[in-house]
């Protein structure tokens, strides 16, 4: 017999872990596919939500003289509410100038930017070793929550 995912629930991770491979398989694809159909249902309903109240929230942005935060109002009984974040994106290149010009009038321009140095794994990988020796007391490697992927041998 088959497990499903109602059944699955009723489980302990440990019980679950216990399972055939066969029904991990199936209950993981179980699993994805009521994700899915779940996201296209929010982002459905999330959509005649904006289509309801989107003319409504701009019009009273419009009002406030408020382009982005949170703006709020009530509709038959219900708070209706909008948050609408900033986010500035800033042009890494004329930070990089400006930042060069504080620097040559004296001050420090850490005091005035967050500065991140990043390098790139692909191109820190494919470094001479002298190269990478260099930078290789700045790296620490972290790892990320591991995933798996579970799929019936002869579906390969």
């Amino acid at each position: 017999m088959s497990l499903n995912l109602r059944q699955a629930q009723s489980l302990s991770i440990g019980e679950l872990a216990g399972v055939s491979s066969v029904d991990l398989v199936n209950l993981q694809r179980e699993a994805n596919e009521s994700l899915r159909k779940a996201k296209v249902l929010k982002d459905w309903v999330e959509g005649a939500i904006t289509l309801k109240y989107d003319h409504q929230i701009k019009a009273l942005r419009q009002q406030l003289g408020k382009e982005t935060g949170t703006v709020h109002f009530d509709d038959e009984g219900v708070r209706v509410t909008s948050d609408l974040p900033k986010k500035p994106v800033w042009d890494q290149s004329m930070l990089s100038e400006i930042a060069q010009r504080i620097a040559d009038s004296g001050d420090n321009p850490a005091e005035f930017l967050d500065i991140t140095y990043k390098v790139a794994e692909r191109k820190y990988t494919a470094w001479p070793e002298n190269l990478r020796a260099v930078f290789e007391p700045a790296r620490t490697l972290k790892t990320g929550k591991p995933t798996f992927r579970l799929s019936i041998a002869e579906e390969q």
